[in-house]
C-alpha cells in the first residue's frame, strides 16, 4: 500500500505561502507560512501532522502488541511532543516525546512498559525516522 501527501509552495521561505493536501481527502488545502511553523501564526504545520501521525501509529502498535500478549487495551491516549530547533542546515526535528496513558486490564506496570516499550520501537513512523529518503528532483520548464 502506498499512501500519499502532496504540498504546494508559492513565494520566498520567509514570505511565500502553501497547501498541505492529502489523497483520502482528510487534509485538503491546508494553507501554511513561515510564521504559521515557526512563529505560532494560524495555519498548519507539516511537523504538527508527523506528530499527530506518530500518535495514532503508537497507539495502534500498542494495542497490536498487547494482543500478542492476550492483553486487551480498553484505551490509550498518546501525546507527542516533536521539538523543533534549528541546525547547521536550516530547521530540524531536535527530538520526540511520547507521553502515553492506556487501561490494559491484567496488565502490570512492568508488562506494560514492556509492551509500550516495543510499540516505541516498532510503530511505522519509529522505524520509519530511521530510513533512507530517496528522491526524484525535476525542475519545470
Amino acid at each position: 500500500m502506498i499512501v500519499t501527501g502532496t504540498s504546494d509552495w508559492h513565494g520566498p521561505f520567509k514570505q511565500g505561502k502553501g497547501s498541505l493536501s492529502t489523497t483520502t481527502g482528510t487534509l485538503r488545502d491546508a494553507a501554511y507560512t513561515y510564521a504559521s511553523r515557526f512563529d505560532g501564526a494560524a495555519g498548519a504545520i507539516p511537523e504538527e501532522l508527523l506528530a499527530t501521525g506518530h500518535a495514532g501509529c503508537f497507539n495502534h502498535a500498542l494495542a497490536n502488541i498487547s494482543d500478542h500478549h492476550d492483553l486487551t487495551v480498553d484505551y490509550v491516549h498518546t501525546s507527542v511532543a516533536l521539538t523543533m530547533a534549528t541546525d547547521d542546515h536550516g530547521p530540524s526535528i531536535a527530538g520526540i516525546h511520547l507521553t502515553v496513558e492506556a487501561k490494559v486490564p491484567g496488565a502490570s506496570q512492568e508488562k506494560f512498559a514492556e509492551i509500550a516499550e516495543g510499540a516505541r520501537a516498532w510503530c511505522a513512523f519509529s522505524k520509519a525516522l530511521s530510513v533512507p529518503i530517496t528522491m526524484n528532483a525535476t525542475l519545470a520548464a
